[in-house]
């Protein structure tokens, strides 16, 4: 039993460490656009 709790435990903390990593790398693509990061969306000051 100790193994499947442990397996679920494991697994919450990998999604969540994928999450933030992901974020960052989104963060780090907005910032190289000259955007900035509100509520998840990049937000650029586009037109042309």
């Amino acid at each position: 039993m100790f193994r499947l709790i442990r397996l679920v435990i494991f697994t919450m903390l990998a999604f969540v460490a994928g999450v933030f990593y992901e974020r960052s790398n989104t963060s780090q693509a907005c910032d190289a656009l000259g955007g900035d990061m509100a509520g998840g969306l990049c937000i650029t000051q586009g037109g042309s």
